[in-house]
């Protein structure tokens, strides 16, 4: 239920503050925003059409950003016979606690259980390995638009579900700089969309052995930070190297006639990314979205909709500003109901006209960030609103930035790095030998992970700070959902 709309009153009852219960504030906001629902089935979710429409945002930037760079979308079926699913070692293991099995169809047993996908790797190494013969049919860059089941023991809307919609894509190239160059390009793209439409700033490094994708030779990743100092992974590219084309049989002859395996990458990003909006961004009115991803980026409320001309007022304004998107909402609600309504809902802009305004020729501007009111000649109507989205983007992603520089530290021993991710938790930076030893040792004592090893490297001391043995990486240290 709405309250008034008093400055600085909090707007939206049954809404936890963050600073009491974070996740509770988290829960809160997917529920009272209509982004989700809880399903009849144990960690599953409902995207509700709020949600849903976040994603298809989302969705539309990456593709059209995959399609100009050559990937061609694809679509596989999502059961995997076990015996294909053993083919690699490393991978099979790395999924194994998490695999959903098929065991019957209809009420007979199944002569070979199936896997319902948690990945497609294997998939698309069995097609690569009957349609690649020759140099000729290099690169493949496909990409597959789907969901897919991991079995996960605890769960949360949009971060962590046992069904859940993402991207995978799968490409074979002749030689491994060319795979290499493959993931590296794609984690740009993953940048761009995070940095520029989700406002999100990353930081872009390499995972870890412990940490990188189970049979992947190396494994990128772009992570974030969160509004409560934890972490998340938001995509990861990964350079497969061989492995798999030795496993799957994928050869082709090259120019000399000689027989050779292909190289190949893959990548995901998912509806996590819809969690790390909310996380990042969301305030305790609510939901708040980037301008560039929202699905709604302004909605028009008529003042004293009842008195002659203001209804088809704003319906003139909506068919002006038919470049934005824009909702004109005509309900009987009040207009307090309304402003509430879609500040929990995240709308960026919100556009106030009424009688007086009418007849003054201006509108009010609402920004969703700030709750900032502009009074706006209806004259400059659209620069002003295109404006105002562009500083709404610019302060949110700034504002992100912020927190995460304000909650990176260095710490020289284990000792440092755990209290720091005790009493105020975030990125740190430590300095590490490489050994596995020392980064179990870390996650045991500290309950953190490495989370990824920077491009851009630096020295924040002279030897690791676990074993205090010779440093060959500068890592960032965090916990992460």
């Amino acid at each position: 239920m709405a309250k008034e709309n008093t400055k600085g009153q909090k707007n939206v009852e049954a809404i936890t503050d963050m600073e009491v219960d974070f996740a509770q504030w988290y829960t809160d906001i997917v529920k009272k925003a209509e982004l989700a629902d809880y399903s009849g089935v144990r960690g599953c979710i409902i995207f509700r059409p709020n949600g849903y429409a976040i994603w298809e945002q989302i969705k539309a930037e990456f593709d059209a950003k995959f399609k100009a760079t050559g990937h061609e979308n694809v679509y596989f079926p999502m059961f995997i016979p076990e015996s294909l699913l053993q083919k690699e070692k490393d991978h099979v293991e790395g999924f194994a606690p998490e695999v959903a099995w098929v065991t019957h169809g209809g009420d007979e047993e199944l002569t070979e259980k199936l896997c319902i996908r948690p990945t497609s790797e294997t998939l698309f190494c069995e097609h690569f390995a009957s349609i690649i013969q020759s140099h000729r049919d290099l690169p493949k860059l496909y990409n597959q638009w789907c969901s897919v089941v991991r079995w996960e023991k605890s769960t949360r809307p949009f971060l962590r579900t046992r069904e859940f919609l993402w991207q995978e894509g799968h490409t074979a190239h002749a030689t491994a700089d060319e795979a290499v160059q493959e993931a590296l390009s794609i984690l740009d793209i993953y940048t761009e969309v995070c940095e520029n439409y989700l406002a999100m700033p990353v930081l872009r490094g390499k995972k870890t052995d412990k940490e990188k994708f189970a049979g992947a030779k190396s494994t990128y990743a772009i992570e974030c930070l969160m509004h409560d100092g934890q972490g998340l992974q938001a995509g990861t590219t990964h350079d497969f190297g061989d492995g798999f084309a030795q496993a799957f049989g994928i050869q082709y002859t090259d120019k000399e006639n000689k027989l050779q395996y292909v190289h190949q990458s893959s990548w995901g990003v998912s509806t996590r990314l819809i969690g790390g909006v909310i996380m990042t961004h969301g305030d305790n009115n609510g939901l708040v979205l980037p301008p560039k991803i929202a699905p709604t980026q302004i909605v028009i409320i008529p003042i004293a909709q009842h008195k002659e001309g203001v209804l088809d007022f704003a319906s003139g304004l909506k068919d002006r500003l038919s470049n934005f998107r824009v909702k004109l909402d005509s309900s009987d609600r009040s207009p307090g109901w309304k402003f509430s309504e879609y500040e929990m809902k995240g709308v960026p802009l919100r556009l106030e006209i009424g009688p007086k305004d009418i007849e003054a020729g201006q509108c009010v501007l609402v920004r969703r960030d700030n709750r900032e009111k502009v009074v706006v000649s209806l004259d400059n109507l659209e620069a002003a609103v295109a404006q105002a989205l562009e500083d709404l983007q610019q302060a949110l992603f700034d504002k992100a930035l912020a927190n995460r520089e304000s909650r990176t530290y260095i710490a020289k021993s284990v000792e440092e790095l755990k209290q720091q991710l005790d009493t105020r938790p975030g990125f740190v930076k430590a300095m590490w030998c490489g050994e596995l030893s020392c980064e179990d040792k870390v996650k045991e004592m500290a309950t953190a992970t490495s989370r990824c090893i920077p491009f851009e490297q630096e020295k924040v001391g002279e030897t690791c700070f676990c074993c205090g043995g010779d440093a060959k990486h500068m890592v960032v240290w965090g916990r992460a959902y």
